[in-house]
């Protein structure tokens, strides 16, 4: 984009400036329309392939591994099975609590038959309704007895299943800790397992470049290993800055297929749709950034809020503004221009 406009239309070429100081100095002014000098700047981030999903599994119960299944690096299915956990001591709780529900089931089954006789005694005036009732309570009682004995059987069935622990989802193996004759305790870790298939890319972005990134229309991603750049989607940014880096984590989600290994890394990249002042044209007023535009006859400095040192900044002047592209660096807020002779 060419930096060229003309002064009141035209190129003036201006000999010395009388300044605020007094002190003359020879300069060239040259003005331009400001949408004929800005530009929408390319951001770019370092970006790294992640899993959808990247488990930490953990023993569910206590016991010691009687085998494992899958080394690090392996590829597994989902429902595959990971560790087998000795299960006799969990097997025992079970038919114990088996045992104490068809018990409770028994004692029901006898009330409830006690129960029929006490209302046929009673239609035949043989049986007090006060016995009648306690025949009814007592079947009640041996109901919520039954209740109880079924819910203690199928957490015994629970704690048995949890002595089996099988792959979630389909992924690849990144670190197994369980270990042959190894007693493990709850929560003790046993393996890592990274989902294969869909993955999204992660980025560290500048909160400076937020805004931009979100009303990007294309954003890509750049593989470190070489392949053509893809098309990614934003699908969310943090709300919070990591402490760190003091930036916002983004993250995308390719477009296409992709054959992207996760933990391989690259580049994110997009054009900020917001127009900017070139930093070449940016100079600095009363501790402030900004620019001087044509305002009639006078130069007239627009602090820049959001400028930086060394980086183009965002604008929200109108586009015809004239705005000074060479001489700024001698001028004063307020300064009548001089008029060609």
């Amino acid at each position: 984009m060419r930096f060229t406009s003309s002064f009141f239309g035209s190129a003036l070429w201006f000999g010395a400036l009388l300044l605020g100081s007094g002190i003359a100095h020879s300069a060239t002014l040259q003005t331009a329309r400001l949408d004929s000098v800005w530009v929408q700047p390319e951001r770019s981030a370092a970006a790294q392939v992640m899993p959808r999903n990247e488990s930490r599994l953990a023993a569910e119960v206590s016991g010691r591994i009687d085998r494992w299944s899958s080394d690090v690096g392996a590829n597994v299915k989902r429902g595959d099975v990971l560790v087998q956990i000795d299960q006799a001591d969990y097997q025992l709780s079970l038919d114990r609590a088996r045992a104490q529900q068809q018990a409770a089931q028994a004692r029901l089954e006898l009330a409830r038959t006690q129960l029929k006789r006490a209302q046929d005694l009673v239609n035949q005036g043989f049986f007090s309704q006060e016995a009648l009732r306690q025949r009814e309570t007592e079947v009640a009682l041996y109901q919520a007895e039954l209740t109880s004995a079924t819910s203690q059987l199928r957490s015994a069935q629970r704690q048995l299943d949890k002595t089996t622990l099988r792959a979630p989802f389909a992924g690849t193996v990144l670190q197994r800790q369980a270990q042959v004759g190894e007693t493990v305790a709850v929560g003790g870790l046993l393996y890592v397992l990274a989902e294969t298939g869909p993955v999204e890319i992660q980025a560290s972005v500048a909160p400076a470049d937020v805004a931009g990134l979100r009303r990007a229309s294309r954003v890509e991603f750049v593989p470190q290993l070489g392949g053509l750049p893809q098309a990614v989607k934003l699908a969310r940014i943090t709300a919070t800055l990591q402490a760190s880096s003091r930036s916002q984590t983004a993250r995308f989600t390719p477009t296409g297929t992709v054959d992207w290994p996760a933990g391989s890394t690259g580049t994110v990249r997009w054009q900020d749709p917001t127009p900017h002042i070139p930093a070449t044209l940016v100079v600095r007023r009363g501790g402030s950034l900004g620019v001087f535009i044509q305002e009639g006859t006078v130069a007239r400095f627009v602090p820049l809020p959001d400028a930086q040192e060394g980086r183009a900044a965002p604008t929200q002047l109108k586009p015809d503004t004239r705005i000074v592209i060479q001489g700024q660096a001698t001028l004063a807020d307020g300064q009548t221009l001089p008029t060609q002779p």
